[in-house]
């Protein structure tokens, strides 16, 4: 079984996120070493796609995926 492609990963979070953060630490690990993979400096995510699409909430998912080795940035909606 191949490795995730960083948009498969971003598509597991987008998942964990709607489910409540289920296994969501599994998700930024795998993303995070798709990242190394294919030598991509940050993720980037559709804020319209989040579950808390307000300033506080994309500031906390930012915070919480750096505090994980992860820099996140969000789409032009």
């Amino acid at each position: 079984m191949s490795e995730p492609t960083v948009a498969e990963a971003v598509e597991r979070i987008y998942g964990s996120l709607q489910a409540d953060n289920a296994d969501i630490d599994v998700h930024i690990a795998t993303l995070k070493a798709a990242l190394v993979r294919e030598g991509v400096k940050e993720a980037v995510f559709d804020p319209a796609r989040l579950v808390q699409n307000n300033r506080s909430g994309r500031k906390l998912m930012q915070a919480y995926f750096r505090q994980r080795g992860v820099t996140v940035k969000y789409a032009a909606s």
